[in-house]
């Protein structure tokens, strides 16, 4: 029986007055594939992103995000043009990598990426996203196997520290995603540097962890062209954890804190 008579006739039942646990498991379900629907449309609409910030060439990199609510999560097939993405050839995955057979895209090999958002996504339960780029500055640190040093205060508001770099892993096993949260559980950083590979981001939603991406890019840029003229000055530790606390707390339109007058604000 396809999906949309099982939903007609859930719909029917509902309307019949069917038991309380029909009702509410049909409503879970009408709730999960809302959420589907809208975490579709999202990452199609983020890749565009990685583009306009010149992180991606051709059909390198992807970004995921986590079905709220469900333990599945959306990934971009894998070799298709970016122009060519839309929402209909995500591809959702449950939390093992595999494809939800009959789903729109289920037609088409998800990401090689995937088992390593797949892994990320088990043993990071605050995360809703996750992003790979090949951006030029950030693959050659990743390249030299150096992590960035907090050397600017866009690095101490973004990342709270220096940028870690992960372990050599092979693409298409979980070897990947264990270096990246081995490096970043318990790590500020929204970012790592995988060795001889380049960056993987992770955000609470799919585009945080896009800006910590583009974010990632324009430090490694410009720590890059700093070393060049000289020695870097590192910023003490104080004062990375006051930009980080106000950056993360106060800046923008939706915190308490940014609203607050100077002298409620405080040192922060």
């Amino acid at each position: 029986m396809d999906r949309a008579k099982q939903n007609n006739e859930g719909v029917d039942y509902v309307a019949k007055g069917g038991d309380i646990d029909t009702r509410e498991s049909y409503a879970a379900n009408v709730r999960t594939e809302v959420a589907i629907a809208r975490v579709r449309a999202e990452i199609a609409s983020l890749h565009a992103e990685l583009v306009r910030n010149d992180l991606v060439v051709w059909t390198g990199g992807n970004v995921s995000g986590r079905v709220p609510g469900a333990d599945l999560f959306v990934i971009k097939p894998s070799g298709v043009a970016y122009d060519a993405l839309a929402p209909e050839n995500m591809i959702l995955c449950d939390l093992e990598g595999a494809v939800v057979a009959g789903t729109p895209g289920s037609e088409h090999a998800p990401s090689s990426d995937t088992a390593a958002h797949a892994y990320v996504y088990r043993h990071m339960p605050e995360v809703g996203g996750v992003v790979h780029t090949h951006s030029t500055y950030a693959v050659a640190w990743a390249a030299r196997g150096e992590q960035i040093p907090c050397v600017i205060t866009a690095m101490a508001d973004q990342f709270g520290g220096p940028v870690p770099v992960g372990p050599f892993a092979t693409i298409g096993d979980d070897s990947i995603g264990r270096g990246i949260v081995e490096s970043l559980t318990g790590h500020r950083s929204t970012a790592v540097l995988m060795q001889n590979h380049g960056p993987f981001t992770i955000g609470a939603t799919a585009k945080d962890a896009v800006k910590s991406a583009v974010m990632l890019e324009d430090v490694a840029r410009t720590v890059h062209l700093a070393r060049q003229g000289g020695p870097l000055i590192p910023i003490p530790q104080d004062d990375i954890d006051r930009l980080f606390f106000r950056y993360q707390h106060a800046y923008g339109q939706d915190s308490e804190l940014a609203r607050a007058s100077p002298v409620e604000r405080g040192n922060n």
